[in-house]
């Protein structure tokens, strides 16, 4: 015969059952799948807290240091990662060994676009001649979207500066212009927010979108910066691989899982055609 539990017993199992699930993870291999998830600029600052916290729920990350220098810090994750890649996104032809070095690796179920540069004191040029800022934060992207294998996801980060941006291309580089390291950023992040639309019209097997994370106190936004930073990467986390169906939409602007209006000039067709098109006459890549 059967043996049945004492009332006591039976309240002590129930009351397990309920904490066991209420633990975080607990039953994370029932809830959504094991992803690959490769994070750019991921060595501090949002794109390595992203990192921590995919990996932390048991998702294969792949990291990305610009240098072999900088990869130090990546040290106590580096172990536990999927990979690490080298290389600088202000190069051209680095860019393009990213690109190669993640596709060795394997296909990705979703790509962070993470890194950035902000308050440069001068145009700087790249190999290529070109503004390090436009470089790192637009072009970088564009190049490593069309030369990484299509994943499924893409998340692209912007900023509430985007709207700062416009939607005229000429002297993008800033070749004639006297520079405006503020008004070179959030041109970037208008370019990069255009992008991640565009690629959700083109794409329509991919969702694509972009992200705000707000003013946090990282080594890019300052100590005195006002925003959540435990709330900065979790809406790029969250987007890259969560099963739930308000993560798996496309073409939309996020600030802390909420979705938000962007610049009107980056939802423009016209304009985003017209920007995939300079970004290839650019790079030398087309987006496909």
């Amino acid at each position: 015969m059967k043996r049945l539990a004492s009332p006591s017993r039976r309240h002590l199992l129930q009351g397990i059952a309920v904490t066991a699930a209420a633990w975080p993870f607990s039953s994370f291999a029932k809830e959504q799948s094991v992803k690959r998830v490769f994070i750019t600029g991921s060595t501090d600052g949002l794109g390595r807290n992203a990192a921590v916290a995919l990996m932390q729920e048991g998702h294969q990350v792949v990291l990305h240091a610009r240098t072999k220098e900088r990869a130090a810090a990546l040290a106590d994750l580096a172990p536990r990662a999927l990979g690490v890649v080298i290389g600088d996104l202000a190069s051209a032809a680095q860019t393009r060994s990213l690109a190669d070095q993640v596709n060795k690796i394997g296909r990705m179920d979703a790509v962070i676009h993470n890194a950035s540069i902000f308050r440069e004191s001068s145009r700087g040029a790249t190999p290529e001649g070109h503004a390090k800022v436009l470089a790192v934060n637009t072009l970088a992207p564009y190049m490593l979207t069309a030369l990484i294998e299509r994943p499924e996801r893409l998340v692209y980060i912007s900023s509430s500066m985007h709207r700062g941006g416009d939607d005229s291309l000429h002297d993008i580089d800033w070749v004639e212009r006297r520079w405006d390291t503020y008004r070179a950023y959030s041109e970037s992040k208008f370019f990069v927010t255009a992008l991640a639309f565009a690629v959700a019209r083109r794409w329509r097997n991919v969702f694509s979108n972009a992200v705000d994370p707000g003013w946090v106190p990282t080594k890019m936004g300052g100590p005195s910066a006002p925003d959540d930073l435990e709330e900065g990467h979790r809406t790029q986390a969250w987007l890259a691989v969560s099963d739930e169906p308000a993560a798996k939409v496309s073409g939309r602007y996020w600030h802390h899982r909420r979705t938000q209006q962007p610049a009107p000039g980056t939802l423009d067709v016209g304009f985003q055609d017209r920007l995939i098109a300079k970004l290839a006459e650019m790079t030398g890549v087309e987006l496909g």
